[in-house]
């Protein structure tokens, strides 16, 4: 299965950029997105960004990423 992680852009230096999520923070490719600033999201799948998203959706793929971590610890503790 393939995860493509929301993350913020913190910094850019040519095509390579700083994006964090909390406290983790990651240099990632960012050679497959024009245009991209300072304070974007982008989604982040194996050290490149391939796609520009704004923080509400950011924010709502997050929120299920979260609840099926949460899903996940359920299943675990009943196993």
């Amino acid at each position: 299965m393939c995860l493509a992680t929301p993350m913020k852009v913190e910094r850019i230096d040519g095509l390579m950029a700083e994006v964090s999520i909390g406290s983790i923070r990651s240099r990632v490719s960012v050679h497959l997105i024009d245009g991209i600033k300072k304070g974007d999201y982008v989604l982040v799948h194996a050290g490149i960004a391939i796609e520009k998203v704004d923080r509400k959706r950011a924010k709502e793929i997050l929120g299920l990423i979260a609840e099926l971590g949460q899903k996940i610890d359920e299943r675990m503790g009943s196993v």
